[in-house]
């Protein structure tokens, strides 16, 4: 190929991926994502002969309002609370862990369409992988959510089966801790620039 179809032919390439690159920018919509700076999470176990809680102030999110998506993870090691530091051992170690699996993820899609730069409070479907104790099991979760300005609470609780997760509990045991635990999360994330 002479070099000046070639020279011609990149001058041509170059003006295309220009006005693109221009059109996008006065044209394309730009959105900013909501990141959580302030979630908690809760996991309570209701055995026959004992009740167990613990508390994480570390959960952290972002939603992306042009995918619908979202993705949440809290630190296993930042659970506290328990009745007594063994239990705090034995969840972190023997249960869940943690050294092997240091984090416990949801990311996924919201089902419903959801106009974010309106104001309002409804219950939502989010749909997408649960990892705990690094087995991934798709789950649809119902949360409600408050739209306000460039804000977002987000509250919800669900239940989670330890035999989806691969939580054995030793028979001796089995009687202080519940085969489902209750979790229940509350944040607020803010939109970013």
């Amino acid at each position: 190929m002479p070099l000046f179809y070639f020279c011609a032919d990149m001058k041509r390439t170059l003006l295309i991926v220009g006005i693109c690159w221009l059109s996008s920018c006065l044209y394309g919509q730009k959105t900013s994502n909501y990141k959580c700076l302030d979630g908690s999470i809760t996991f309570e176990s209701s055995a026959p002969l004992e009740k167990i809680s613990a508390k994480s102030n570390e959960l952290r999110g972002i939603i992306d309002p042009a995918k619908m998506t979202f993705a949440w993870v809290v630190k296993v090691n930042s659970f506290e609370g328990f009745n007594n530091p063994l239990q705090k051992e034995h969840f972190r170690e023997n249960y869940l862990e943690s050294t092997k699996f240091p984090s416990a993820i949801f990311q996924g899609k919201i089902i419903e369409d959801v106009d974010f730069s309106t104001s309002q409070k409804r219950t939502i479907r989010a749909k997408g992988k649960l990892t705990v104790h690094g087995v991934e099991k798709e789950r649809i979760i119902k949360v409600n959510i408050d739209i306000q300005g460039n804000t977002i609470v987000v509250k919800g609780s669900f239940t989670i089966p330890l035999s989806d997760h691969a939580i054995n509990i030793p028979k001796i045991v089995n009687q202080k801790i519940a085969e489902e635990v209750e979790v229940t999360v509350s944040a607020k994330l803010v939109k970013s620039n």
